[in-house]
């Protein structure tokens, strides 16, 4: 006893040593990033103003497109950027393809540094984030700490705790006939990885693909929308920062503007492409990857489900709904767009979301304390309102509206109510196609079998969310829903757990981002075999298939696959004496190497 004493106080003090160590901040450099063209100042003028993609690349003499950006809330004018032309776009790839055969060679310690800047960064300029992706993008400074902050700040932090340990290499079970040898599988980076994505979220849109394909030794070409691409070059710049305070390749990371031959040019010349946008965009995208054949991520929206069973907690779900609707103004690609209500509390959950949703103010985020802000298109209104006309022709009912605050007479389109509606049903467009509005319509149902072929029953399959009382019983509903992601008695978590996986199936697309899964997919899988005792055991070819075979090659190869695989104990050691005997005799010249089958 008094021998395992000092060993354990030793192990004790170690422990204590470690914590307190944890305690202390590592030293992370801070950055500066020029905010002078992008804080309101109320000059903003179409001939004075001009946000562009940083000095080394091309400037506005681009074609002559150029990007008008306004603020979707207000309609003032921010500036406008260059559209690339496919020529310029292609030099942009080039230069990251050259900056990445350096960043390659990188330690994994250079690319924590590089994110512990940008965490620190972002902590500490938490208002000016949102403020610039409200300006864009018309959500709230909440919204956009949801969406944008805290999602991203989450992923930094996965891959600051386990990024490395998933990259390194995995080492595998060598098989019976293989026991000589050491098998593991390697993580290599593709290359350059082009990103083109949605406007809705548009510093974590930006930061999700660049984190994963930086860390993972990629350099990586983001196509930001065009409805999104004031906010996206600013949010360029810290990214820029970030890499030369670490010493990387200035060149490692591009953000690219422009429209449609943009996006075109840029798959045609990356090594695997991510796409967040919709559906028939996605195909396009598909069909020019297949040109070169390289990998494609498609993440394509849906028609998400959020299920009510009779047993909940009425006023904690209500909550949760109204949230899971009316976030960014329902522009969210894991909203809830589908309610489905079990029939015995229908009524009660109606009214108290009714309730919630008339005390909902819309209105511009940073003119006043509003609850909700404005779309992002303002054609897309016109969308939201012919989904709410076909409901209503075939018997669906508004039941509640939000209120508009004070709206300039620019941006009354910009606007659309939180809206309430019930007696759908799956005839009704609203209930097929995306919204991607702050549209609630409700659906009863009976049974849980009746809601698992309701909430099946759609092209999409993105995301689910149910709630009952029995975690048991949501897990089972949740279990049948064919879709990527689901979250049991909760909403989005799904998407805040950055170690998981997210993606979905049918027309919500295909393959991952986030996540082991997200991150190897950066990565060229490649299966490697070497021996295990090396050079003292090596692989050599049995002397009954060695060039020219013996006659009783097949006979040898037949008693080696019953040794190695056979059922029974007895059965595997009659052949592997067989195969034994086979490799000590002279087998007295060679043949085919083929035996008769009478």
């Amino acid at each position: 006893m008094a021998f395992w004493w000092p060993l354990l106080i030793l192990a004790f003090a170690c422990g204590i040593c470690r914590f307190l160590l944890m305690l202390i901040p590592p030293k992370v450099p801070s950055i500066d990033v020029d905010t002078s063209d992008v804080l309101d100042d109320g000059n903003q003028a179409q001939e004075n103003s001009f946000i562009y993609v940083p000095p080394r690349g091309t400037s506005q003499q681009s074609g002559g497109k150029i990007v008008q950006c306004y603020e979707p809330a207000t309609k003032k004018y921010l500036g406008y950027i260059p559209a690339l032309t496919p020529e310029e776009v292609k030099e942009r790839v080039a230069k990251v393809r050259k900056a990445q055969k350096m960043w390659a060679k990188s330690s994994f310690k250079q690319r924590r540094m590089f994110l512990r800047i940008l965490l620190k960064y972002i902590i500490k300029h938490q208002a000016l984030i949102c403020e610039i992706s409200s300006r864009d993008t018309g959500k709230t400074m909440v919204d956009a700490s949801l969406g944008e902050i805290m999602t991203t700040c989450e992923k930094i932090n996965w891959l600051l705790s386990e990024g490395e340990q998933c990259l390194k290499p995995e080492y595998r079970s060598s098989g019976r006939s293989m026991l000589h040898k050491r098998a593991k599988v390697e993580f290599q980076p593709l290359g350059v990885i082009g990103a083109i994505v949605s406007w809705n979220y548009p510093f974590h849109n930006i930061f999700n693909p660049m984190l994963a394909a930086v860390f993972s030794g990629n350099g990586i070409v983001i196509k930001i929308s065009e409805h999104a691409s004031w906010s996206g070059c600013f949010y360029f710049r810290i990214i820029q920062s970030a890499l030369a305070a670490i010493g990387a390749p200035e060149d490692l990371v591009e953000v690219i503007t422009g429209f449609a031959e943009t996006g075109e040019a840029l798959v045609s010349s990356v090594d695997k492409v991510i796409f967040v946008g919709s559906p028939s965009v996605g195909k396009m995208i598909m069909k020019n990857a297949a040109n070169t054949l390289i990998p494609v991520t498609l993440e394509l929206g849906g028609k998400d489900v959020f299920v009510v069973c009779e047993d909940v907690d009425l006023d904690h779900v209500a909550q949760i709904a109204v949230r899971a609707v009316l976030q960014s103004s329902g522009q969210n690609c894991a909203g809830a767009e589908r309610f489905y209500v079990h029939r015995e509390i229908y009524s009660s959950f109606v009214s108290k979301v009714i309730k919630i949703i008339k005390s909902v103010t819309a209105g511009p985020p940073l003119v006043g304390k509003y609850d909700m802000g404005a779309l992002c298109m303002h054609e897309h209104s016109e969308k939201l309102e012919g989904l709410v006309n076909d409901a209503l022709d075939k018997g669906a009912e508004i039941v509640a509206r939000g209120s508009l605050g004070h709206i300039g007479e620019d941006a009354v389109d910009q606007f659309f109510p939180p809206t309430v509606i019930v007696n759908v049903n799956h005839t009704m467009r609203l209930m097929q196609e995306e919204a991607f509005g702050p549209i609630m319509p409700i659906m009863k149902f009976s049974s849980d079998e009746e809601v698992v072929r309701l909430a099946n029953d759609s092209k999409y399959g993105l995301g689910c969310a149910v709630f009952s009382g029995s975690q048991s019983r949501a897990r089972e509903i949740a279990s049948q829903i064919h879709v990527g992601v689901a979250a049991v008695n909760d909403f989005a978590s799904t998407y805040m757990c950055q170690s998981l996986p997210f993606g979905g199936v049918k027309h919500s697309g295909f393959g991952r981002f986030g996540g082991i899964e997200g991150l190897r997919a950066c990565c060229l899988v490649k299966a490697v075999v070497e021996d295990r005792w090396w050079p003292f055991v090596k692989t050599k070819i049995p002397k009954p298939i060695q060039y020219p075979v013996a006659e009783n090659a097949f006979e040898f190869q037949e008693s080696l696959v019953e040794a190695l695989y056979g059922l029974g104990i007895s059965e595997r050691l009659r052949a592997l004496v067989n195969v034994l005997k086979m490799l000590t005799e002279n087998p007295g010249g060679s043949g085919s190497g083929r035996r008769r089958i009478d």
